[in-house]
């Protein structure tokens, strides 16, 4: 129980920090654009403490640690204040509205890019024993020593064996793929037959070239002809600026398209969602915190950063994108919908993404069992 609320204490901490810069994002252009803003709120009401008053605007602390929110004038219905966010042109409100979304993508971003220039884990493969006959064998690759064996009766090795560092030249940085940890493995699985080139590292520190000749793998065995340790390395490397850069550019557009695609199959699979909702998400956070090293917690937080941007952008009321779209085609029509109306279709679409939200979290907390397979 006491994990169970870290896990939830930390995911609210992430979020709420996640919105805040989302809405700051808001506020400042809103403010640049010269657009009254009343108040700047962390958490949702009811209201906490005021922490000030610049003259203009109001920042408050708000007791439902939910999020944040930026108040306009005129942001949700009509005005005759000239500095009203519905009296500025159309390019100044699409502006304002996809600001926290870009706010969301530059934070992600420049998480990614810091890890890409500190310390960006990249997987390799320790040797725990070699097939008599292997290509590994062929190839004087070792492996480490048995030193017992686990509860079903397997050896167990020890660390003194061969580390795979890169094969054919290529490393696997483990931000790079969600399923990179085992890469190496399934790099040379992908190759029956061919001939790569390892780059190994004894016990003594030693890095030399190796070049194997992989088999054709039949029952129980595998191309080079290794049991792998069965935790696989994870060693830190880093980039220069430029690289790091360029590494956190394509780590944000993967993250961005990774949940895009999550919902393309939610749209077509919807009786078995294959997307998390809070309590999968705070599973989640849980196995980071506990099992893997702290950049790792980072790493998520970016990514949930590039997540919550998409689901922003959609076209969905009362989403970002929504309101995007609202506001495109009042622009196309010539005529504004109503007041009234336009609350409608926001409160229309919150509730069904509740539905939506609810529906999943069914899944996440076993109440409904997603399908074998």
């Amino acid at each position: 129980m006491l994990d169970g609320a870290i896990n939830v204490l930390l995911l609210l901490v992430i979020l709420v920090g996640l919105v805040v810069i989302h809405e700051f994002g808001h506020f400042v252009v809103a403010r640049r654009a010269k657009v009254r803003v009343h108040e700047f709120g962390i958490g949702f009401p009811p209201r906490a403490k005021v922490l000030g008053n610049d003259g203009e605007t109001t920042y408050t602390l708000n007791w439902l640690p939910i999020g944040g929110f930026v108040r306009l004038e005129g942001e949700e219905g009509e005005s005759d204040d000239p500095r009203s966010f519905v009296r500025q042109p159309l390019s100044t409100r699409l502006v304002i509205l996809l600001a926290g979304v870009v706010m969301n993508l530059v934070l992600a971003f420049l998480i990614f890019a810091f890890i890409a220039a500190v310390s960006d884990p990249v997987a390799r493969v320790r040797i725990g024993a070699v097939q008599p006959g292997s290509p590994a064998e062929q190839a004087g690759l070792q492996g480490g020593q048995e030193v017992g064996q686990d509860d079903r009766g397997r050896p167990i090795y020890d660390e003194t064996g061969d580390l795979i560092v890169a094969i054919d030249g290529q490393v696997f940085p483990v931000f790079d793929s969600m399923e990179v940890r085992d890469a190496p493995l399934r790099y040379l699985r992908d190759r029956p037959g061919q001939s790569v080139t390892l780059t190994v590292r004894d016990a003594a520190g030693t890095e030399r070239q190796v070049p194997v000749a992989l088999r054709v793998p039949g029952p129980d065995e595998g191309p080079l002809g290794i049991l792998a340790h069965p935790r696989l390395v994870q060693e830190d490397t880093q980039n220069d600026v430029l690289t790091a850069i360029r590494i956190g550019a394509d780590r944000t557009l993967d993250a961005a398209t990774l949940i895009l695609r999550g919902l393309q199959g939610l749209i077509v699979n919807i009786a078995n969602p294959p997307v998390s909702g809070p309590v999968g998400i705070v599973g989640a956070i849980g196995l980071v915190r506990t099992e893997l090293p702290p950049m790792f917690l980072l790493w998520f937080v970016g990514l949930l950063s590039a997540n919550l941007a998409v689901i922003n952008a959609l076209p969905f009321p009362p989403l970002d994108g929504g309101r995007v779209a609202v506001s495109l085609i009042q622009a196309v029509s010539g005529n504004r919908v109503s007041v009234a109306a336009e609350r409608l279709v926001y409160l229309t679409g919150f509730v069904l993404l509740m539905m939506l939200l609810a529906w999943i979290t069914l899944f996440d907390t076993g109440i409904l069992q997603r399908p074998a397979g």
